[in-house]
């Protein structure tokens, strides 16, 4: 082997390398970011059994010790910052725009609202169980390894009607996350959702009132509306 193809492979190594130490700290940020949104928010915003709040039930932080009584404007805060946190930390202004368009339907906003969120892309695929949390189903759209009426679709946000079919991709549906998740006792597919999971297939059967949610903590819609209609 002449030394021009030594440097190639060395270099090659190298790359490689540098590849897998920046996403093992991409996956340990996103890890950190998820659990540091529990113990702000100081519950265990999606049940899961790893969620540092088990250990430590206190805000992250030198003071996250520190307790006050919060005011009506930051009980109010906290109710919205905890829906937005479930359904994977969406941006205040995205989340403006579905309490905006659930004040437009008609019916209780409340409802609207969750109904509105149930109809992600990225939620529904959680609750079929094709992945273990919300950001993973992100990651697993964004990587366009979904698809919405047999076309890939790589919007997590994007809104799925009643009748839309969701699958995989040949290619994840060996991805051993996806596997594990189908497998893992700590969810079950709502009554709402149609999955089949030998084909890795399915979609919303309805949209759902909020006692048919199931959230691991309690979600109170009434003062997320209170907060936008300040």
């Amino acid at each position: 082997m002449n030394t021009i193809n030594k440097l190639d492979i060395n270099n090659s190594n190298v790359i490689l390398k540098k590849n897998r130490i920046s996403m093992a700290k991409s996956d340990h940020k996103r890890l950190s970011s998820k659990h540091k949104i529990d113990r702000r928010l100081g519950v265990n915003l999606w049940g899961r059994p790893k969620s540092p709040l088990n250990m430590r039930d206190y805000a992250p932080g030198q003071h996250g010790q520190r307790r006050k009584k919060p005011t009506d404007f930051g009980v109010q805060l906290m109710a919205k910052q905890k829906l937005k946190g479930y359904y994977g930390n969406i941006g205040e202004k995205q989340f403006k725009k579905y309490y905006v368009e659930a004040v437009r339907r008609k019916g209780d906003t409340g409802a609207n609202l969750v109904g509105l969120l149930e109809c992600r892309l990225d939620a529904i695929i959680y609750r079929m169980k094709l992945a273990p949390t919300v950001f993973a189903c992100r990651q697993l759209i964004n990587h366009g390894h979904v698809k919405v009426n047999e076309k890939r679709c790589n919007i997590p946000s994007r809104m799925i009607k009643v009748g839309d079919v969701i699958s995989l991709k040949e290619k994840a549906k060996t991805i051993p996350y996806v596997l594990q998740a189908i497998e893992t006792p700590e969810r079950d597919v709502p009554d709402y959702i149609e999955i089949d999971h030998s084909k890795f297939s399915g979609g919303i059967l309805r949209i759902p009132a909020p006692d048919e949610i199931p959230y691991p903590v309690q979600m109170e819609t009434n003062l997320v509306i209170e907060y936008y209609s300040r």
